[in-house]
């Protein structure tokens, strides 16, 4: 057996255990490679529900892929289209939970929330696919990182590594099951060489290429090989930002970071991010929170973040200056 072959069972045997150990009897399916396989493995063994979310009147390619999946598989898929109004409306939920205004992580956790929500109303626990693309190697800004360089990156992402879907959870009453983060799926992924996680097929530089071949045969090759999407880009909350941009005027903006820059000592990128702002501010108040050793002030919200970190979860500042 060549060494490729044995990382890719290795891979298959890993995951499907750690599936095997989950007794979630749903799933939130994007569509994506990390899900679509979740799915695939459970169908397996049990009677599973998949949820699926898409903010109406924007692309949500999520959808599609979804669909495709759930029916080869010939799973029950509920689709829950959310408005634009009903998405602001959690963010003030979203915040509270997570304690940040991180633009990304609120847009992602928006998506997160609903789907939780819904499922909550069918199903006792559903399975995420957080963690693959930290593992695994799934974002593009680490496809030009090589050898060693590659290696260390991923284990610094390993070490501060969070995801939004088991607080949302427990808030919302339903538990969350993330395969991907199973300890033995963790030690399966620090096996595995770079060279097998970021790797070139067919002229194009793939991230999860050993969880792409591991699974190919079991996939639809559109699943197998789907370009790596967002959450934000998946569902369509990615339009929340211009949405915001022409809610709010330039004066208003205006004012109000200057007026937090001086009150809070908070600075402020856009309009998007005094929306998310406010709702912490009411919730939570300005983030002055005491560094404790080991630890340094974000200088652009003054939120407490590890001594090393390179970026702020509470504002989504980066990068930080060493």
């Amino acid at each position: 057996m060549s060494g490729l072959d044995r990382f890719m069972e290795l891979v298959r045997s890993c995951v499907e255990s750690a599936v095997k150990r989950s007794s979630a009897d749903g799933i939130l399916l994007s569509g994506g490679l990390d899900t679509s396989i979740l799915a695939t493995l459970a169908s397996k063994t049990r009677k599973l529900r998949a949820f699926t979310v898409a903010l109406h009147g924007a692309p949500s390619p999520d959808v599609e892929y979804a669909r495709l999946v759930a029916g080869q598989l010939g799973i029950k898929h509920e689709v829950y289209v959310f408005g634009l109004e009903e998405a602001l409306n959690v963010v003030s939920e979203v915040v509270k939970v997570l304690g940040v205004f991180d633009p990304m992580e609120v847009r992602n956790s928006i998506a997160v929330y609903i789907g939780l929500r819904e499922a909550s109303k069918h199903v006792r626990s559903v399975m995420t696919g957080d963690g693959a693309d930290e593992l695994f190697a799934g974002y593009s800004f680490l496809f030009s990182l090589k050898g060693e360089d590659l290696k260390e990156r991923l284990e610094s992402m390993w070490r501060t590594m969070s995801f939004s879907a088991r607080p949302l959870g427990a808030h919302l009453n339903i538990e969350v099951s993330q395969p991907y983060l199973d300890p033995e799926v963790v030690r399966c992924a620090a096996e595995v060489p770079v060279e097998f996680k970021v790797r070139r097929e067919g002229g194009t530089v793939w991230g999860k290429w050993i969880l792409r071949k591991a699974f190919e045969d079991v996939l639809p090759r559109r699943i197998a090989w789907r370009v790596k999407t967002p959450i934000e880009a998946g569902c369509g909350t990615c339009i929340l930002p211009k949405i915001l941009d022409e809610a709010i005027s330039d004066n208003e903006f205006l004012a109000k970071r200057e007026h937090y820059l001086k009150a809070d000592g908070v600075t402020l990128r856009d309009k998007e991010h005094l929306f998310y702002y406010e709702a912490y501010r009411r919730i939570f108040g300005p983030p002055r929170m005491a560094v404790k050793d080991g630890g340094k002030k974000c200088p652009y919200c003054k939120a407490e973040v590890p001594l090393s970190a390179s970026y702020c979860r509470v504002c989504g500042a980066y990068p930080l200056p060493c």
